[in-house]
């Protein structure tokens, strides 16, 4: 078996090689690979904060639109170098991966809606709180790949959990309503304001003041907890959902990161039209429902029945899950917003 360069905190992936759908592990990514990403993705962060949105404004919906396409064609020449590196298969791999994520992260969006209005964030301080929210998320979804690899090489078992996993969203996202959300309530939320002095007054982007001459951080800085907490629930469908793709760490990270970049731009894009796509999480629900049936279906196919590969085709995977969004978008846009809830 091939020896493949071992990732931060020694994971071994030898187990996962003979299982990727590359063949023989051939051009896996190694420690210099994953730094070479991780650069790439700090200069982006920092061109982004410091060059072009350095100050505190309100997004045009023409700016936010040229944004969303400038991250999607950047994840897309990405893709390109994984077609010339691994191959069309892992290129197909990434792009379904990148779909799912970009798909989900729309519900995303309306949470954030929720949180900013609930807190009464003006538009022009969101663009922070996301920004410094997406560096939290980026270090939660390493450790959910991390960990999620790890616990998949040593048992078999944890890959029907994670479909199941994604059943139980699937179910729980079609049956849950508008104003299931709440963030008054919010853990994270509670404990800080608990733990810690909270700042009275309106300090703009600021997420620590000193008031009365002691430390205590800002309402804006509570946002930002509820944002970072929020994420971690967010994680627990979207990891799962692409190690239903594949099993290479790398390929499961990047497509979530791309996804994860793109996030602020289509949250200032599609924040205030929410409601044209009504029919958007059934679609949702049923991408994740197919993925749980499909990542049980095979281990259950692998464990009892000696069958070998994927049950269904990555291509054929991809094809499924674009027909569904669409479905979803049509079907929203024809009804359209002011549908009545007997229509």
């Amino acid at each position: 078996m091939t020896e493949l360069l071992p990732l931060p905190g020694s994971l071994c992936f030898s187990l996962l090689a003979a299982e990727a759908d590359v063949p023989a592990a051939r051009h896996l990514a190694g420690v210099w690979d994953w730094l070479a990403f991780g650069a790439f993705v700090i200069v982006l962060l920092v061109l982004d904060l410091v060059v072009f949105h350095r100050d505190s404004r309100e997004p045009t919906l023409r700016e936010s639109a040229i944004w969303t396409v400038v991250w999607c064609l950047i994840a897309l020449g990405f893709n390109g170098l994984i077609w010339y590196w691994r191959g069309s298969e892992a290129a197909v791999q990434f792009f379904t991966g990148y779909l799912v994520e970009w798909t989900l992260s729309m519900d995303n969006v309306f949470v954030f809606a929720v949180i900013f209005s609930f807190f009464r964030v003006e538009l022009k301080y969101q663009y922070r709180v996301l920004f410094w929210g997406i560096l939290g998320a980026i270090v939660m979804r390493l450790t959910f790949v991390l960990v999620g690899t790890a616990l998949i090489a040593r048992f078999d078992w944890v890959m029907p959990l994670f479909g199941l996993i994604l059943l139980y969203s699937g179910i729980k996202l079609c049956l849950q309503k508008e104003n299931d959300f709440d963030p008054e309530h919010n853990l994270l939320r509670r404990l800080a304001t608990k733990m810690l002095p909270v700042a009275s007054g309106d300090f703009g982007e600021r997420f620590f003041v000193r008031q009365n001459g002691r430390f205590a951080i800002t309402p804006l800085f509570l946002v930002l907890l509820v944002v970072e907490s929020t994420d971690v629930i967010f994680a627990v469908d979207s990891v799962p959902a692409i190690f239903v793709i594949t099993n290479d760490p790398f390929i499961v990270f990047t497509s979530n990161i791309f996804a994860i970049l793109g996030l602020r731009a289509l949250y200032f894009l599609l924040a205030g039209v929410m409601d044209l796509f009504r029919y958007l999480k059934y679609g949702l629900a049923l991408i994740l429902v197919f993925l749980g049936l499909k990542m049980i279906a095979e281990y259950v196919g692998h464990t009892f029945f000696g069958l070998q590969g994927h049950l269904v085709s990555p291509l054929l995977s991809l094809l499924i899950i674009v027909v569904i969004l669409a479905a979803a978008i049509i079907a929203s846009l024809k009804a359209g917003p002011h549908e009545s809830a007997t229509g």
